[in-house]
């Protein structure tokens, strides 16, 4: 029986690893068919029409065979639309792949999750500052909601109690949702958190969550690092480590 073929899939490379002295294996994120190992033979050599397009962050429509854990790629065409990012936004860009790599299973489709990464993509590569965080932690959001990591926002998550909107309240890995105590470092608002669920419930998600998260991206991010270090298994991600070294030197 023939293999089946898959072709002009939207994907992005996440990561490459060496194999052999002439050929790569890719890790790819497909809008299809979510996260795959592909194989590109011959990519390193000078020749291949792979060397120009095998590029983290870029948009690619690849086709692909084989029934083995890890397919083999047969073509790969560079989408265009805007440049690669540079100097914090390239870091950001390598964290949303960890995230990925990390949190995601292998041939597990997750379309939605792609269009967010789409879209944050495109924010790394025109915008810095503020909008670039707020992009992050919508990513983060819709990451966690996708997998279903993240509980609802505008409840306590133990009690199932709804939210004072004057009240403040944290998010934790172990409690979920619950009522900020004196030595939380973080909290936002009942009416913060509601608002929150309200956008991550909108029919563009994206766009709303990244309106809702720009009010709050340094009261979140350190709650949505310690949920993502906690189902991650990690105290600190290697993007995030060398974020810290390089603003060391």
């Amino acid at each position: 029986m023939a293999s089946k073929r898959i072709s002009d899939e939207p994907a992005y490379v996440l990561h490459r690893y060496d194999w052999s002295e002439s050929s790569l294996i890719l890790e790819v994120f497909t809008r299809a068919h979510g996260r795959i190992a592909l194989v590109a033979k011959g990519a390193k050599r000078p020749s291949s029409s792979f060397r120009p397009v095998l590029l983290p962050l870029q948009m690619l429509h690849v086709a692909f065979g084989g029934d083995a854990e890890i397919r083999t790629l047969k073509s790969a065409e560079w989408q265009g639309g805007h440049v690669m990012p540079t100097g914090d936004a390239l870091l950001s860009g390598y964290y949303l792949n960890e995230l990925l790599l990390t949190l995601l299973a292998r041939d597990d489709p997750h379309p939605r999750l792609f269009d967010v990464y789409a879209n944050v993509v495109r924010v790394l590569a025109s915008e810095h500052g503020e909008v670039l965080q707020a992009a992050l932690r919508t990513y983060e959001l819709l990451l966690l909601r996708e997998i279903g990591l993240l509980p609802q926002l505008d409840v306590q998550t133990m009690t199932l109690g709804g939210l004072d909107d004057d009240a403040r309240y944290c998010l934790v890995p172990e409690g979920g949702l619950r009522l900020a105590h004196g030595d939380d470092r973080a909290s936002l608002s009942g009416a913060q958190w509601n608002h929150l669920q309200q956008a991550l419930d909108d029919a563009a998600p994206f766009t709303t969550t990244l309106r809702t998260c720009a009010a709050v991206t340094s009261e979140l991010k350190p709650m949505l690092r310690t949920l993502l270090h906690y189902h991650c298994g990690v105290q600190t991600l290697r993007t995030r480590q060398m974020m810290i070294d390089i603003q060391g030197l």
